[in-house]
């Protein structure tokens, strides 16, 4: 699988977040609280998902499935004029991911062992320390195996 290099140009984004780990996923909990409330958000753009995932440094080359990290379930915005009380803005800074089109069910391990464990260490670039997320389309069904979503990698050379 070969991804495609984008140059992420940064967006404005309205979300909620939590601490979770790999050992104790509090991923569903953070869509269940955020799905029933996406209509308080009036200044959407487009109709895509983000779940992003903020590591501490250095999570990858010493990984943990303990060691907490900052979950993100958000939407992409126009502004900040309107931030549904509870909510939180987040700003995705500008720079390169390495984005891999993934067909599967979201809870398959696979796709992110061949990442990390084979594309990059033969690539040339390296891990960034910027955020990690994955796009949810129209395409995307959790847990299904015919489900659809973008796998957005932070590099650098």
């Amino acid at each position: 699988m070969i991804p495609r290099i984008i140059r992420e140009k940064g967006k404005k984004m309205i979300g909620l977040s939590l601490s979770t780990s790999v050992v104790d996923n509090q991923t569903g909990k953070l869509w269940g609280s955020f799905m029933p409330r996406i209509t308080e958000i009036v200044n959407r753009v487009g109709n895509d998902f983000f779940s992003l995932q903020v590591y501490p440094p250095e999570y990858h080359v010493n990984f943990n499935p303990s060691l907490e990290f900052t979950k993100w379930a958000l939407v992409e915005v126009s502004d900040f004029t309107h931030i549904p009380k509870g909510m939180k803005a987040f700003i995705l800074q500008a720079g390169d991911y390495a984005v891999f089109d993934h067909k599967g069910s979201s809870g398959d391990p696979s796709i992110y062992q061949y990442i990390y464990g084979e594309w990059i260490p033969k690539s040339e670039y390296v891990l960034d320390d910027r955020p990690h997320f994955e796009v949810l389309g129209r395409n995307y069904r959790n847990n299904d195996p015919n489900s659809e979503e973008e796998i957005w990698i932070p590099i650098k050379k």
